[in-house]
């Protein structure tokens, strides 16, 4: 749908003012906002220019916007020098202030891009709060003694437990945010060899694939989920997922570089769901085919600039908040990116879908 003219210029203005009078005395440029905003990925001071032109303003993407709401919710933005300051170390006003002006900031880019200018902005969700007594279980892969560090083996004197799990990064990513955001419930990991029966009576999440989870295996029986995980002769370094469509089959596959045969696109998914052996308690599972599949499924509600943008897709497609999606993740120079659900292409299937 083509963007409103006046809707788009109300948005380039509401920038200008942002970065020219919400503190005049500042004297911000647009190089030096470009320069904190561009954290994520490079960012011109011509660009900024272009999305605050009278004449013939470019439509920012809406990663930029979220970020501009962010800088502009304190002053402590601007110094010494201009950046971005953590969402997590906002006080209760910056909080309110941060809200309002993502509120609004989110109403015009929709307005501008040919949406709805009187569509009401959705609450974000924490879905990583669980407001009941818990408790909580990670539950990860054990590598195959063949894959694992030496440090993994309980003979060495440097033995180090964690060295034998799989997708590790993505385990510490989400168990330090899951604990900073239950503060008094008892949060836990393990491997899945170890897991108990007591373990899958509380929350879960199931960290990694199927290859090395016979946990992850028997829940997503249980779940009965439209997307299935299965080895691919097509792809030897992971299991690839699969979806019914039209009465055949969808393959979802990662994407290498044709000039260095490296990885440039894996796939995740991100499940939320009541847990099958307990529907009082939840099942959350973050997959992917390969290991960065999985962290960008976990980093999509843990990212810092863009977690809330993800969380408030959610709310809008789920209000029931039980779904399902599986995404790409974008992966430059062996680095994973945070999934941008409002980013077109980057939710490849979802359920259920909104009636």
């Amino acid at each position: 749908m083509p963007a409103a003219p006046h809707a788009h210029l109300e948005l380039a203005l509401y920038l200008r003012y942002l970065r020219a009078e919400r503190w005049a005395d500042s004297k911000l440029t647009q190089a030096a906002l470009a320069t904190a905003l561009g954290d994520d990925g490079p960012l011109s001071p011509a660009t900024v220019a272009s999305w605050e032109s009278r004449t013939a303003p470019k439509l920012p993407p809406r990663d930029r916007v979220v970020a501009y709401a962010q800088f502009f919710a304190t002053r402590r933005s601007l110094g010494p020098v201009p950046a971005l300051v953590p969402l997590d170390s906002f006080t209760a006003e910056e909080q309110a202030d941060h809200q309002a002006l993502l509120d609004e900031l989110l109403r015009l880019h929709s307005a501008a891009r040919g949406g709805a200018a009187t569509e009401a902005p959705v609450v974000a969700r924490r879905s990583w709060h669980f407001t009941d007594s818990g408790p909580l279980t990670l539950v990860c892969a054990q590598l195959p003694k063949e894959e694992a560090s030496r440090l993994a083996d309980p003979e060495n004197p440097n033995y180090t437990q964690l060295m034998g799990f799989g997708d590790l990064d993505a385990m510490v990513e989400l168990h330090g945010h899951v604990r900073a955001e239950n503060t008094g419930m008892g949060v836990f990991y393990k491997a899945a060899p170890d897991v108990k029966a007591d373990d899958l009576s509380g929350h879960i999440v199931i960290i990694g694939g199927i290859a090395w989870n016979d946990v992850t295996r028997r829940l997503i029986d249980l779940s009965r989920l439209p997307v299935r995980q299965e080895e691919d002769r097509s792809v030897a370094t992971g299991e690839i997922f699969l979806t019914q469509a039209d009465g055949g089959e969808q393959k979802y596959l990662p994407q290498w570089s044709p000039e260095t045969g490296k990885l440039m696109e894996d796939v995740g998914l991100l499940v939320r769901m009541p847990n099958p052996l307990n529907s009082n308690r939840t099942i959350t599972m973050c997959n992917g085919i390969h290991s960065r599949g999985v962290l960008g499924a976990v980093r999509t509600l843990t990212d810092a600039m863009l977690r809330e943008s993800n969380e408030q897709y959610i709310a809008r497609n789920f209000p029931d908040n039980q779904f399902g999606i599986l995404m790409r993740v974008q992966v430059i120079e062996g680095e994973t990116l945070t999934p941008d659900f409002h980013t077109k292409g980057t939710v490849l299937y979802q359920w259920p879908v909104k009636a």
